[in-house]
């Protein structure tokens, strides 16, 4: 029997990956999604039962009310954890693959049917379940560019998956090698996130680059939880020392800090930085004279990624207790640093204006 099927099916299709599902994370409680149709409970939302976030239980509404969860996990536990007696192929195309699973056990054949057949009744009457591993979360993103049939054969199914486009196609394929490892290594696998394959062609988007280039190198992360928000603002207490005749270590940290937000994420966050300088790191902000004065160097080494930060919009603060401790004059700091009461009274008041705090010592 060959059935065309949505796309979205792949989620949970014969490579057992529906077990994720089952795992830890977001899933079925009472939210938007899987209304009173037909024999699906009351809602997909945020909770922990189905689905790939943080969480145990079966979401924020208590145990949902659907007749297919308790039998549709047992099918995924068993098929995982039956997997060293499934066969599994993948033929590769130039348009996407070509699988088939089977086993020669007649119990563990049916649960593939089995599961094929449900998970079409879940994907083609409700929304899809919401997945965290990033992999899947980009192909729900594409399934209008899939074309997917199913066979039933002796033993299992054979599924053909076909994109015409490129980067689609490239999400195929990583599904399908993604599926092997599950029925290859069974829950180790399942547990997982996979990774996104890269773009290639020409509407790919671009690499964000970062604001400070020669310091604080970050990676993009732009499918991974928690991304930078618009509007944030740190207040960053820096007391980091080090040898001074190099930059000091803490700088660095301030730098990937800036290209966190601007570059991190998927995309650029605007964000304010003031930095509180004391203790260890109550001199790095001196002019070069009064720098080289003190610590016998040619100039300040800190000073290019002062500026550096500077013109990326970083306000610095210097405890002027700390400064005059140490017989150290306000107009001896770099004109563009403040100097400031106290470093008590700096962090006080940013943290009042709505600046979060951010420790930053050896």
């Amino acid at each position: 029997m060959i059935n065309s099927l949505r796309f979205t099916v792949l989620f949970s299709l014969v490579g057992l990956v529906s077990i994720a599902a089952y795992g830890q994370g977001r899933g079925m409680g009472q939210g938007r999604g899987m209304g009173q149709g037909r024999g699906m409970g009351q809602g997909m939302g945020r909770g922990g039962g189905m689905g790939m976030g943080q969480g145990g239980g079966m979401g924020h509404g208590g145990p949902m009310q659907d007749e297919r969860f308790t039998a549709d996990r047992d099918d995924f536990h068993f098929l995982l954890e039956n997997h060293a007696k499934i066969t599994r192929t993948v033929k590769q195309r130039s348009d996407g693959v070509e699988t088939l699973t089977v086993s020669d056990d007649p119990p563990i054949a049916a649960k593939i049917k089995e599961h094929v057949k449900w998970m079409e009744y879940r994907i083609e009457e409700t929304n899809p379940i919401r997945m965290r591993d990033p992999l899947f979360a980009e192909i729900f993103r594409h399934t209008d560019k899939i074309k997917m049939v199913h066979e039933e054969v002796a033993g299992g199914v054979r599924v053909t998956e076909t994109s015409e486009d490129p980067y689609v196609i490239k999400l195929i394929q990583a599904h399908a090698e993604a599926v092997s490892g599950f029925v290859a290594r069974g829950f180790d696998e399942a547990m997982k996130n996979h990774p996104v394959p890269s773009r290639d062609d020409p509407q790919a988007t671009p690499e964000i680059a970062p604001l400070i280039k020669d310091y604080g190198k970050v990676h993009s992360m732009p499918n991974a939880a928690q991304q930078p928000r618009d509007g944030s603002k740190l207040c960053i207490d820096m007391t980091t020392g080090g040898a001074p005749e190099l930059p000091n270590p803490g700088l660095e940290s301030v730098a990937r800090f800036v290209n966190l937000y601007h570059s991190g994420g998927a995309k650029p966050a605007s964000a304010q930085f003031a930095v509180v300088l004391h203790g260890d790191a109550k001199l790095i902000a001196l002019n070069a004279d009064s720098y080289s004065e003190r610590y016998d160097t040619d100039g300040n080494p800190n000073f290019e990624r002062l500026r550096a930060l500077h013109e990326a919009g970083v306000e610095f603060y210097v405890c002027g207790q700390s400064l005059t401790s140490v017989g150290v004059k306000p107009e001896e700091v770099i004109v563009f640093a403040d100097v400031a009461v106290s470093a008590v009274t700096s962090i006080v008041n940013l943290q009042a204006d709505g600046f979060a705090y951010v420790s930053l010592g050896n």
